[in-house]
């Protein structure tokens, strides 16, 4: 025999609901009041201006397609994308890399390991100024910088370095590496941490050395943590803005303006807001497509149990 419940209105079920979770809604509503108003309202507002002309005084006035179309032909925003590429492949390996050998130096057993996970880590909390300023003085272009310096000892001229187009780059490059090396070292050392002992005893037993231990079981072990510093990394390098703001303002001959820099100067420095709209809107677009792209080949699950 079967009974056929009967359906509460609307508004009872609310009311029913209400008095069964009351505590929860009570503290999700201002997250979600929050979440709305400065994230879903500001990615709706923007995705409104890509299709307006607003220079922040006066009306905006429609416009249609007209900001996206000048993008396709912005030989300015094309170089800066280019600039920002260049720099993710100055800034993604070598970063993983320097994280990963930090955290295997400190997860050897090396005396100390607290002070050099503390020296390591001390750039991350260090001012991003500055941590600018010292790289600044250090990389001058002058017989007064640091590494001209050094690099007199072996016979090398004094180089421009920031004020060179062909190394501006590289050098915020490696301003961005040392800041960011200590907390990749401590993905991959939490990471390290998590591997069974076990494995490593039976490498050992079956006569693997050290290195093929590292490349048979320590590194495909670790793919969650490639692929989360990856992601972070992609995401970081896309969307470096304040070295470039710091020590050079985009020069020199525009070699530094990372598309962030760029959208930057025409949405504030310009207040052509709707084109940074659009400029925004494409850089989320890259950004989420390499995240999928990686999410692909380094997101699946390790099998090498």
């Amino acid at each position: 025999m079967t009974s056929k419940k009967t359906k509460l209105p609307f508004g009872e079920r609310v009311k029913r609901e209400w008095n069964r979770n009351a505590i929860v809604y009570i503290f999700l509503i201002p997250v979600l009041i929050h979440f709305v108003v400065f994230q879903v309202y500001p990615f709706l507002l923007s995705f409104y201006l890509t299709f307006m002309d607003w220079k922040v005084i006066g009306d905006p006035e429609f416009v249609g397609l007209k900001h996206w179309q000048y993008f396709l032909t912005d030989k300015l925003a094309w170089k800066a994308l280019w600039n920002t590429v260049m720099f993710s492949v100055y800034y993604i390996l070598p970063t993983m890399a320097l994280g990963l050998i930090l955290a295997l130096i400190i997860n050897s057993g090396v005396k100390s390991a607290r002070f050099f996970k503390g020296v390591f880590f001390l750039p991350v909390v260090t001012s991003f100024v500055i941590i600018a300023g010292i790289w600044g003085w250090l990389f001058r272009g002058t017989d007064a910088g640091l590494i001209n310096y050094i690099i007199s000892f072996v016979g090398i001229e004094p180089q421009l370095f920031l004020s060179n187009s062909s190394q501006a780059l590289a050098v915020l490059a490696g301003l961005s590496i040392f800041k960011v090396g200590g907390s990749t070292m401590i993905y991959y050392f939490a990471g390290l941490q998590s591997i069974d002992k076990q494995l490593y005893e039976a490498a050992r037993i079956d006569g693997a050395s050290a290195m093929e231990i590292f490349w048979k079981v320590t590194f495909p072990l670790l793919r969650p943590i490639h692929f989360y510093v990856a992601i972070t990394t992609t995401i970081g390098s896309f969307q470096i803005f304040d070295s470039a703001y710091l020590l050079t303002g985009g020069g020199p001959n525009y070699a530094t303006t990372t598309i962030v820099y760029y959208l930057y100067e025409q949405g504030f420095t310009g207040l052509n807001l709707s084109y940074a709209a659009v400029l925004s809107y494409v850089l989320f677009a890259i950004i989420l497509v390499i995240s999928l792209i990686q999410r692909k080949y380094l997101g699946q699950e390790s099998k090498h149990y």
